[in-house]
């Protein structure tokens, strides 16, 4: 029942191909394609497009690549209206672009760090999230989930039939995070956190998201749904 779905892949990966473990943002793609939607894929580097889209299209899903940098107003805007011009409008958006440029304790951090983490995490998915809702406002569209943000946006888009959910990763077996699965001692150390003595797969991620996308999930806004094998106390 879906038709039009904007993901984008993480731009700090440093390849996307069949053979590495999937992305949680192609996982999205993935699983919105698979239940009908025309999805649109965004990534910094033309490779990664290029091989997502071949891997969709193998599928038979549905699918748009371009190259974006969300940190980029001029990206953004292009990639938004790229969306519409292929798909008529966007239902869903899927604000899955993020950094981590620092690893280690956080008080150690410095405040170019700080601002890079937030200036791709937070104030770009936000920005993007301003294009895409006019778009969801003039179709009435009510089965859509804006991952990423903040609660606050939950309420005031109610009005215009928006829902907005965020769903909260725990150990996902992506390249993003190897620097933690890749290491046996941190994921016994995890291990004992966990409820489900494993690390999660990005499919598991991507169920979540086309979930809450659908009119299952009708009723469920301003939520944060933690996807984390049972270590709930850490997100």
């Amino acid at each position: 029942q879906w038709n039009r779905a904007l993901c984008n892949l993480r731009g700090s990966d440093p390849s996307l191909t069949g053979s590495c473990d999937p992305q949680i943002g192609l996982a999205a793609a993935q699983a919105l394609g698979r239940r009908g939607a025309h999805v649109v894929v965004s990534s910094r580097r033309q490779a990664n497009v290029d091989k997502a889209v071949a891997l969709l299209q193998s599928q038979s899903i549905r699918v748009t690549g371009t190259t974006c940098n969300v940190g980029k107003g001029e990206d953004r805007e292009k990639l938004v209206q790229l969306t519409v011009d292929q798909c008529g409008g966007i239902d869903i958006l899927v604000s899955n672009a993020a950094v981590n440029p620092f690893f280690g304790n956080i008080m150690d951090s410095t405040e170019d760090v700080w601002d890079k983490i937030l200036s791709v995490n937070v104030k770009s998915a936000f920005l993007l999230t301003k294009l895409v809702v006019p778009h969801m406002e003039k179709r009435g569209v009510s089965k859509t989930a804006l991952l990423g943000l903040t609660k606050a946006l939950a309420p005031e888009l109610a009005q215009s039939n928006i829902r907005v959910n965020c769903v909260a990763p725990g150990i996902i077996k992506t390249r993003f995070s190897s620097a933690l699965w890749e290491n046996e001692d941190i994921v016994d150390e995890f291990k004992k956190q966990l409820s489900i003595k494993r690390i999660g797969e990005p499919e598991e991620i991507g169920g979540t998201i086309a979930f809450l996308c659908s009119d299952e999930a009708s009723y469920i806004t301003g939520e944060t749904i933690t996807v984390t094998g049972g270590m709930g106390c850490r997100l």
